[in-house]
């Protein structure tokens, strides 16, 4: 399978891929630093409540919901669709044709995500969680989405190496995923909205199915793709990523219903012995990777982008036990409605996800262009800030919910008590998110340098072209030449 990445002058595909990739991960990095403002925002709103208190813009219930979905829609879904095209576009050994429909396609989405956070904030959001964007914004978005799905899939369907690579079975599985789910929560939910408790199913669905399989599916093939060319060592081994691909799609699907949900006690059971059998994938995962890393013949820890795949792997490791936990009826009832919840899905978004794609813009984006980075010395920067500013915003969470667990199961507390008991672990919590804020701005810093760069590449060829004296034998000097004669 090593042979796969070398068949071809890779050159060419990564040319071709140049402008739909900075028109993707401009916007992404651009709504990144967005949402993470918003996120700080609402984050200091719990422990200084007149912070912006005039402003009905800036209500906690409005920006919680805008910071969320700028991380996700903003950012995660297409950096995510930018990765899986440039990675099928390399292992398919295939250039990218037609390169105008994705760049359209990048900016609609762009615009819909910009349609859907006006809408969230001027209070004209659905309410369901991860699911806020209006009509006007999730056509736009649900549109853009199959424009770029069917582009990485005609390259696929072109490829060269009929033999798939694992990263090909989570990147593929991963363009189908999205419009499936996307299309039933919106037809069901906001279309034509089913009544009672089938609306709260259909919720927690998509949003496990999101949240957890799409961007496990992106995340992981990245991971497996970008590991053995950092490392020097091939992927070990393709049975157990083959393996760890069909369990987890097996068992993941069937998780997301809370334990204690008012809904027929079968579904959260269910929900929560798939959750139980997740730690089967989640071990297989845990070996691939560190068989792969372990004994690499190069230095990849003095690596940007290694640190920044290797650090998300082992997030999602560490989310899936903390979503494993959360879903066993006996610890649930220590976590439910805490915070505890809300520090497993930033472990798995920003640790695990955000922190992948970062690595892989930092390793891709430099060959699409043909330049490096403006400032190559902030990719270091920015890692320690996001590992920092992970750890700072998750382990207080984490502990903060577990103990404000045990405070609500105690009938001797009063609620306010509890509250007040949480202050000291979202001040820290907020010292994260600003620390995620500054490594967000120098990725942003990074993106804006090397896609200014290219422009001015680009205009010094145009003036140099046009400076250039003419060739005898050309078109424009032949005309010149009659013109004269003329005179």
């Amino acid at each position: 399978m090593n042979n796969m990445f070398a068949k071809r002058d890779s050159s060419e595909i990564d040319r071709s891929c140049c402008i739909p990739l900075l028109a993707l991960f401009g916007g992404a990095a651009l709504w990144l630093v967005f949402g993470s403002v918003l996120g700080l925002i609402a984050s200091i709103k719990f422990h200084a409540p007149g912070f912006l208190a005039n402003c009905a813009w800036l209500t906690y219930g409005r920006l919680q919901p805008a910071a969320d979905d700028a991380l996700l829609y903003g950012f995660c879904l297409p950096a995510g669709l930018g990765v899986a095209l440039w990675v099928l576009a390399r292992l398919s050994q295939t250039p990218l044709r037609g390169a105008i429909v994705p760049i359209v396609a990048a900016n609609l989405w762009h615009l819909g995500v910009l349609v859907g956070l006006v809408a969230i904030l001027i209070g004209d959001g659905t309410g369901f969680a991860w699911l806020e964007f209006p009509r006007g914004s999730s056509v736009p978005i649900f549109f853009a989405y199959l424009l770029l799905a069917l582009w990485a899939m005609m390259v696929f369907a072109r490829r060269h190496e009929r033999t798939l690579y694992p990263s090909q079975w989570f990147l593929v599985a991963a363009l189908f995923w999205f419009p499936w789910i996307y299309s039933t929560a919106n037809l069901f939910l906001v279309a034509w909205p089913v009544r009672g408790v089938a609306q709260a199913v259909i919720g927690w669905w998509f949003a496990n199915n999101l949240l957890l399989v799409w961007t496990a599916l992106v995340g992981l093939g990245t991971a497996f793709y970008f590991l053995p060319k950092l490392t020097g060592c091939p992927l070990q081994s393709h049975y157990l990523a083959l393996f760890a691909f069909w369990t987890f799609i097996l068992f993941a699907t069937w998780c997301g219903i809370p334990p204690g949900a008012p809904v027929p006690v079968w579904l959260p059971t269910l929900s929560a012995v798939a959750a139980a059998w997740l730690l089967v994938p989640l071990l297989v995962i845990a070996i691939v990777g560190l068989r792969t890393v372990w004994g690499s013949v190069k230095s990849s820890w003095d690596n940007g982008p290694f640190c920044f795949i290797g650090f998300g792997l082992d997030c999602f490791c560490l989310s899936g036990l903390m979503l494993v936990a959360m879903a066993c009826p006996q610890i649930s009832r220590w976590t439910d409605f805490t915070w505890f919840g809300p520090a497993e899905t930033q472990l798995r978004l920003y640790g695990f996800f955000a922190m992948t794609m970062f690595g892989a813009v930092y390793y891709l984006l430099p060959r699409a262009v043909g330049m490096e980075f403006p400032f190559p010395k902030l990719v270091r920067a920015h890692f320690w800030l996001s590992l920092v500013g992970v750890a700072l915003l998750v382990v207080p969470l984490a502990i903060g919910g577990v103990l404000q667990g045990l405070k609500l199961q105690n009938p001797d507390i009063a609620f306010a008590d509890t509250t007040k008991a949480m202050l000291p672990f979202l001040r820290v919590s907020t010292l994260g998110l600003t620390a995620m804020l500054l490594g967000n701005l120098l990725f942003f810093v990074n993106i804006i340098g090397l896609t200014l760069r290219w422009k001015l590449a680009l205009l010094k060829q145009f003036i140099a072209f046009v400076k250039s004296p003419l060739e005898p034998g050309s078109a424009c000097a032949s005309l010149r030449r009659d013109k004269e004669v003329r005179a």
